[in-house]
Parts: structure tokens; C-alpha cells; sequence
């Protein structure tokens, strides 16, 4: 039996999300000194380069990406890593992933973070689910969605064909 995909956001509502998304992230931020986009593995990195690379087409502003690496899908996180260490101090710094679901990713994807002195955490989604079940919500979102629990979605991201699905 096939599983039935309906049609979210096509590529080009993607793209346009993205633009808007990586406007309202200038305006809120014109006046820092360094944004940091830390995305989650997966399609939340896919998603943070995609808004680095449209910040960098649109603003001035200095920006800097690194991977957050942890299991979206185990309920007790061993242990969540970054791809390399950068001065976070007096920095904004922008958590990002494709999909806000409950929260729980976000939130141990916070951890790491907690150490430094950082001027302000915010976070960007493409889709919110908003199944919150953590005290966390998304400061940028592309697109909200009410979906059932056992819905899923799906978000492919690439520059020639980017798609989300719900399942």
C-alpha cells in the first residue's frame, strides 16, 4: 500500500518563504554585531545555509552557520554536539530546523548553548506543526500547519527542487 503525499509548499513558496523569512531576520537584527545560525542535522542545516546564503544576497550583516548534531529521534539525548566552536558571546544566535513539532529537538538542541553569554537566542522553522509539548516556539516561521500526530511531514530541500509533503 502507497502512502498518499498531498502537496504543502512547492519550490518556488519555499523560495519565497525563505526571502521573507531571511528579511524579517534583517530587520530584527540590523543592528548586531554577528548573527549565528546553528541548524539542526538534516534538512534544519539544509535550511540555516539556505538563509545564511539569502541574508548574505539581501543585508550587510555578518553571519556565520555551524551544525548541530543530535538524534531527532530518541527521547534522552547522550549528548548533542556543535561543528566547531565560535565566540558566541554578545552574538545573536539563530537555533533552525525544517519542521517545529513539539519542541523537544529545539530544546536539547538549546543545551549546548546555555554556557555562553549570548545576547539573544531565537528560533527558525519551515513548518510549524504546533504540536507544542516544550516551552519553546519558533520567532521566524514559513509556514503553519495543523496536522494530526500521526500525520508526518516531509521536507526536501535542494536548489533545484524543493518540496514539502504531508503524509
Amino acid at each position: 500500500m502507497s502512502e498518499i503525499k498531498t502537496l504543502v509548499l512547492n519550490h518556488k513558496q519555499i523560495q519565497q518563504k525563505i526571502t521573507r523569512i531571511a528579511y524579517e531576520i534583517y530587520e530584527r537584527n540590523v543592528g548586531e554585531e554577528e548573527v549565528v545560525f546553528a541548524g539542526i542535522s538534516g534538512m534544519g542545516y539544509v535550511f540555516a545555509g539556505l538563509l545564511v546564503d539569502r541574508i548574505k544576497e539581501i543585508s550587510p550583516l555578518k553571519v556565520e552557520k555551524m551544525k548541530i548534531t543530535l538524534d531527532k529521534f530518541t527521547k534522552k539525548q547522550p549528548e548533542v554536539e556543535l561543528s566547531h566552536d565560535i565566540d558566541f558571546e554578545n552574538k545573536c544566535l539563530i537555533i533552525v530546523d525544517d519542521v517545529l513539532n513539539s519542541g523537544r529537538t529545539l530544546t536539547y538542541a538549546m543545551e549546548p548553548f546555555l554556557k555562553y553569554e549570548i545576547k539573544k537566542i531565537e528560533v527558525a522553522v519551515l513548518v510549524n506543526r504546533s504540536h507544542k509539548l516544550f516551552p519553546v516556539s519558533a520567532d521566524y516561521t514559513g509556514y503553519e500547519l495543523a496536522t494530526t500526530l500521526s500525520e508526518n511531514i516531509e521536507v526536501v530541500l535542494n536548489e533545484s527542487d524543493s518540496i514539502v509533503y504531508l503524509q
